[in-house]
């Protein structure tokens, strides 16, 4: 293998889960707020802002989850990733940059405390989809950045062809 290729969404269950429940309490709010008050009396106007502003942000919220992904290549040059819509552009890593490169088990709640974009003003960040496997980088100069993987065995792969080839 000499190219590795992967993209992540947030698609675990429990985030699902949560989005119906979301859906299903705007739905309830928009019923009872628009539909039920109405039937018995008049609702003030500041209200009415109140309950629409809060019915956007959830319907705003839901489908915003899912437009984020992560997109990861690893190829002779080194390491690209881009977390969207984070990252507007690739980020490359090149391997002459990578004091240390390796695939690991790590723990996200305790580790970087969830997953997405975390560590924003650390030397120690991590993008992440779901799962506990990452791409741990060690640069040389001290950053540490993790990148998540659900392919590790094929990341190790390329890995191991590209960074032992630019360290000797």
């Amino acid at each position: 293998m000499r190219i590795f290729n992967e993209t992540q969404r947030f698609t675990q269950w429990w985030l699902l889960l949560i989005n119906i429940a979301l859906l299903f309490l705007m739905l309830y709010n928009c019923y009872t707020w628009f539909v039920l008050e109405d039937a018995v009396g008049n609702v003030a106007a500041d209200d009415r802002v109140g309950q629409t502003i809060f019915i956007l942000v959830i319907a705003l919220v839901i489908p915003l989850i899912y437009v984020f992904n992560l997109k990861t290549t690893i190829d002779e040059i080194g390491i690209h990733y881009q977390f969207i819509p984070i990252n507007i552009s690739k980020k490359i890593i090149r391997w002459h940059e990578i004091e240390k490169c390796f695939v690991r088990k790590y723990s996200p709640i305790r580790e970087y405390g969830g997953w997405g974009y975390r560590g924003l003003s650390g030397k120690n960040k991590a993008l992440n989809v779901k799962g506990n496997k990452g791409i741990q980088l060690v640069l040389k100069n001290g950053n540490k950045l993790l990148i998540g993987t659900q392919k590790e065995n094929d990341a190790k792969m390329v890995i191991e062809r590209y960074f032992k080839i630019t360290n000797e």
